[in-house]
């Protein structure tokens, strides 16, 4: 089976195996173990962040950052297609005590004109807005990559309100691949921000949540209340620090497949691309299909390929490490043989 589904599928190698079973190990909630410790060091040099966290998900690194920037009663403004809205069971409501006050977008990009009108005054009607939210890649865009400039613009605004930003960057090093600079540059434009290790860059389990060591020193506490204290985790951090220093560069490739398969879905089916594809997703959508997004699933399913309906009339494909080219061939050639040849 080529696994499409998501960038979450892929398996550890067996270096990432070899070196989890060697790794030097101690207990983390003392802060003893020394490869939680180096990967946290390491993934905060690598986006020029004073600390980092090791927590077990994206999930559970976003919901530490929520904590230690908000209290209960606040707001955070957020886009209306996040993952933290759409994917994280209202855990920003249920665990934080937050509002989201979700604003619409283009491509993960909310208007600033839009985010400056949503930052509340002091009332005593409005409740205190605590943070800004942005996503970068945004995954219901299709992995679109936010601008520089952008990042940079919200990043100014939000300092003029002195309202702290996060990124939720599960893919971070994909937009910093497809945007060609290192992840620091985007991050220099948040006050926090989580990636994962567990998606393209091939790790089992774990992301970071990294930003100034005040901020960190909080979060930490947050994550024990949120389970997060693993004891020797250095067995699942060794794989993290290993992804680190080897599959950020060959995220490219990843990029470079999903483009050549949605020019192939474009040319060869009557489903439509209508994204630019600046990562490793793809939404195809079926309005003009012949088949729904259903029977498009058990279509490749029975062809040996496995993908997700992503919306009600959308398809989602995502590259991923343990997609080779050969094997997007071999869907390219699955996908004429199942399709109508467009006009």
């Amino acid at each position: 089976m080529i696994d499409l589904r998501s960038d979450t599928v892929t398996k550890p190698s067996q270096l990432m195996r070899d070196v989890s079973a060697k790794a030097i190990v101690g207990d983390d909630v003392y802060g003893e173990d020394p490869t939680v410790n180096e990967l946290e060091d390491y993934a905060a040099k690598l986006v020029g962040k004073e600390a980092a966290l090791f927590v077990t998900s994206g999930t559970q690194g976003n919901q530490a950052a929520i904590l230690t920037h908000c209290h209960s009663g606040q707001e955070a403004i957020i886009d209306e297609d996040a993952h933290v809205v759409v994917y994280e069971g209202a855990a920003i409501s249920a665990f934080a005590g937050v509002q989201p006050k979700t604003l619409a977008h283009h491509r993960g990009q909310i208007p600033l004109e839009a985010i400056e009108e949503a930052i509340r005054e002091d009332d005593v009607h409005y409740p205190e807005t605590g943070m800004i939210w942005l996503e970068n890649t945004h995954n219901r865009s299709g992995g679109s990559v936010l601008p520089i400039s952008y990042l940079k613009e919200v990043y100014q605004l939000a300092n003029k309100h002195n309202t702290p930003v996060h990124i939720d960057g599960a893919r971070l090093f994909n937009a910093a691949i497809a945007s060609r600079v290192e992840a620091s540059e985007i991050a220099q434009y948040t006050d926090s921000i989580q990636f994962c290790l567990s998606k393209g860059l091939g790790a089992p389990v774990g992301s970071i949540l990294a930003g100034n060591k005040t901020f960190i020193d909080k979060a930490r506490k947050k994550r024990k209340m949120l389970g997060g204290g693993l004891r020797q985790a250095g067995i699942l951090a060794a794989p993290g620090l290993l992804a680190l220093k080897s599959n950020i560069q060959r995220l490219a490739d990843d990029h470079d497949h999903a483009k050549k398969l949605a020019k192939a879905i474009n040319t060869y089916t009557d489903l439509s691309v209508k994204h630019h594809v600046d990562t490793n997703i793809i939404i195809a959508d079926t309005h003009e299909s012949q088949s729904s997004a259903p029977e498009w699933v058990k279509a490749l399913e029975k062809r040996g390929i496995a993908i997700i309906q992503y919306k009600p009339q959308a398809l989602r494909f995502t590259t991923h490490l343990d997609v080779s080219s050969e094997d997007i061939e071999i869907v390219i050639e699955q996908l004429k043989q199942c399709s109508k040849r467009k006009s």
